[in-house]
């Protein structure tokens, strides 16, 4: 059985692809009732699966009419992949935000389940056993060449 959040953020990526433009605005209140939780619960969910690194950006306006606006960022296959890569990893990278890297890109099906395993475990700071900051720098590197050899040869 699904817990609360799981079942919130389904619900929340169900509405965004019906979505025509990727784009929606929720009553965080509103989908506190639905799902009969705080709404200190769709605030976790929104902040934790909802990041930039996983693809999304959210801006919240608090407040009595307030609101929460999602958008879905679009990786094109036939745009700017090369750039996209280049202006997402800098000269240094944390785990944490190659394995977001990695999730949008599996998401957006432009690369497989196990090509996304593959590229985590690359990465991870157990394989990559150097110390701050050598080690962000050759997770940048790493992950900057085997992106442009999987999504632009």
């Amino acid at each position: 059985m699904r817990n609360a959040s799981d079942m919130i953020e389904i619900h929340i990526k169900n509405i965004l692809m019906q979505s025509p433009d990727g784009i929606i605005e929720i009553q965080r209140n509103e989908l506190a009732d639905e799902f009969q939780c705080v709404p200190s619960q769709i605030n976790y969910v929104i902040s934790t699966r909802f990041t930039l690194e996983k693809g999304y950006i959210v801006e919240s306006k608090r407040g009595g009419g307030g609101y929460i606006r999602i958008q879905k960022v679009q990786i094109s296959k036939q745009g700017a992949i090369h750039d996209f890569i280049l202006r997402s990893i800098g000269s240094e990278i944390d785990q944490t935000s190659s394995e977001g890297l990695i999730y949008q890109l599996e998401e957006g099906g432009l690369i497989s389940r196990r090509e996304a395993s593959m590229l985590r475990a690359a990465l991870s700071r157990d394989t990559i056993a150097l110390k701050l900051p050598l080690r962000d720098e050759v997770r940048a590197r790493l992950l900057r060449a085997m992106l442009l050899s999987l999504l632009c040869h």
